[in-house]
């Protein structure tokens, strides 16, 4: 079993982290990480807030092996002490902590932190594998034994898994994007005010549509040699929060390079990711997009939980009356699963089996 350090572990990703590793084939959570608050407490006290209450986020009881367990300040934090370290800090200490701990020790993040460094690719389960050779280039410039891999933006998570065969079979000129975000999405601090949320939607999320602008393009861009091309279509973004606990949503306009029909996208995105699914990662799901035909669906209580939180539900494909070549449709993703803590957990297997090799 390869020794696992979840750093960042009081927070709602890590909480996810904890829960999406607990009974592993191959990784054992063997740290538990935080900032100085939570530090030399048993994890189940790190949890309470200033009222005493103990605030975990998971629906799957805490358990007790890891309620015990003693949480490592991340600053004075071993990497040497773990095989792989989980990364779910902000994007702030991630920036400072994360190189330090890559000098030893692979470090699978869900911080945007190293995101847009030429040297780091963006993976995504089934999408982009081929980009993970380039983190030997990381290791080669910056003189690392380990290296930093991190997850994408929650939120296009769905859209580049559901761009991704259109790209393929009939190319992708533009898109359009309109999110609905969850709750959950904001994270546990400073979160978000019941006041604000309760029959409301907020038509703004700072900072969030300069990432569903850019990250798409890198993940869907080709690797040349030691840098990754972009990929050559624009895409422009509206993000909105929503009343909606857990599954991001996203309203997605496409022009497309050649003319297809909504049962041709159908086609594509039913017959996609069957060779991913077929490496039998643990964390994967047996497919990685499920299309329905119900007009009410996809719906976030309904769908986000498909193939363990880690399949992509795409509804509503249709010709767009407008757009030349125009396709659109809706896609739902969980994001905290394969939006976050799962996601780079599959990650992660995908990097011990194929890139480090270390399991079978």
């Amino acid at each position: 079993m390869l020794k696992i350090a979840i750093v960042g572990a009081t927070g709602i990703v890590g909480q996810q982290a904890i829960v999406s590793l607990l009974g592993h084939p191959w990784f054992k959570i063997t740290k538990l990480v935080a900032s100085e608050r939570s530090a030399d407490k048993k994890y189940i006290d790190a949890l309470r807030d200033a009222s005493g209450s103990i605030r975990w986020w998971c629906p799957e009881e805490l358990p007790g092996h890891i309620a015990n367990m003693v949480v490592e300040e991340a600053a004075s934090f071993d990497p040497k002490s773990v095989d792989i370290i989980f990364s779910t800090m902000d994007a702030g200490p991630a920036k400072e902590l994360e190189p330090k701990y890559a000098k030893t020790t692979p470090v699978i993040s869900t911080a945007s932190a190293f995101r847009y460094e030429a040297d780091t690719p963006i993976l995504v389960g089934g999408v982009n594998m081929d980009h993970a050779s380039l983190l030997a280039v990381q290791q080669k410039n910056r003189g690392w034994k380990g290296f930093i891999s991190p997850k994408s933006n929650c939120t296009i998570v769905g859209l580049v898994v559901s761009l991704k065969p259109i790209m393929d079979k009939f190319g992708v000129k533009q898109v359009v994007a309109i999110s609905l975000q969850a709750m959950s999405g904001a994270g546990r601090t400073p979160g978000l005010s019941a006041m604000d949320m309760t029959e409301n939607v907020v038509p703004y999320i700072p900072g969030e549509e300069p990432k569903v602008e850019t990250e798409p393009l890198k993940i869907l861009g080709k690797l040349s040699g030691k840098t990754i091309k972009n990929a050559a279509f624009g895409i422009t973004a509206t993000c909105t929060r929503v009343p909606v606990m857990d599954g991001h949503m996203v309203c997605a306009f496409v022009q497309t390079g050649k003319k297809c029909s909504p049962e041709d996208v159908k086609k594509a995105m039913m017959n996609y990711g069957k060779d991913f699914a077929e490496l039998h990662l643990p964390s994967s799901p047996k497919h990685l997009i499920d299309v329905t035909d119900d007009p009410f669906r996809p719906q976030p209580r309904v769908d986000r939980d498909k193939g363990g939180g880690m399949t992509v539900t795409v509804g509503r494909i249709r010709k767009d009356p407008v757009i030349e070549n125009g396709i659109k449709y809706v896609c739902l993703a969980h994001n905290t699963k394969i939006g976050a803590a799962k996601g780079a957990l599959q990650t992660a297997e995908y990097l011990v089996k194929h890139y480090l090799k270390l399991v079978k």
